[in-house]
């Protein structure tokens, strides 16, 4: 019984210690320094943008919110008017709609794959122009990579997972 009154002293003793080191210590982990703006010579931000098997190169930079994709207006490129509205979803959120030009080489995938892979790439570019835009995004599920992708033909089936056709005779 002494002996665990003894410890049990021993380990409020620690503790007190270690509360006085940390205040003594300056505040350096606590106080962590804002993220740098990555901007080019041009004034651009340049992003990554990934979803299914499309892949898109996309610059950001100040402007009249033009989008140009693969040389292409926005309303020529994705003419389905849901994929015009997946791209403005990142400015929408961060409340900077007409505010930068967007402009972004795709290639693979389908016109929905890389609807994705651009929205993606706008919201990874967004956050190098303006780093404290990346918590709204973050929030609204724009900074995360869709992993799903299409899953292989395996041999023996007719696709990824169909068999073919039985036939009893």
């Amino acid at each position: 019984m002494a002996e665990q009154v003894e410890t049990n002293e021993a380990q409020a003793d620690g503790m007190a210690a270690l509360a006085e080191l940390k205040q003594d210590a300056p505040e350096q982990q606590a106080v962590a320094t804002p993220a740098e703006p990555k901007i080019d010579a041009l004034g651009r931000s340049y992003a990554t943008g990934r979803r299914k098997n499309a892949i898109a190169r996309v610059w950001v930079k100040r402007g009249t919110g033009q989008v140009t994709i693969n040389g292409r207006d926005v309303s020529v490129y994705f003419a389905r008017p849901v994929l015009q509205m997946l791209l403005k979803q990142p400015f929408q959120v961060t409340e900077r709609e007409g505010e930068f030009d967007v402009i972004a080489t795709v290639v693979g995938g389908g016109l929905s794959g890389q609807a994705g892979a651009v929205r993606h790439g706008i919201s990874r570019a967004l956050t190098y122009f303006e780093p404290g835009l990346r918590p709204a995004l973050k929030a609204g599920g724009f900074m995360t990579r869709d992993p799903r992708v299409v899953e292989r033909k395996k041999y023996g089936k007719a696709k990824a997972r169909r068999s073919f056709q039985f036939s009893k005779r």
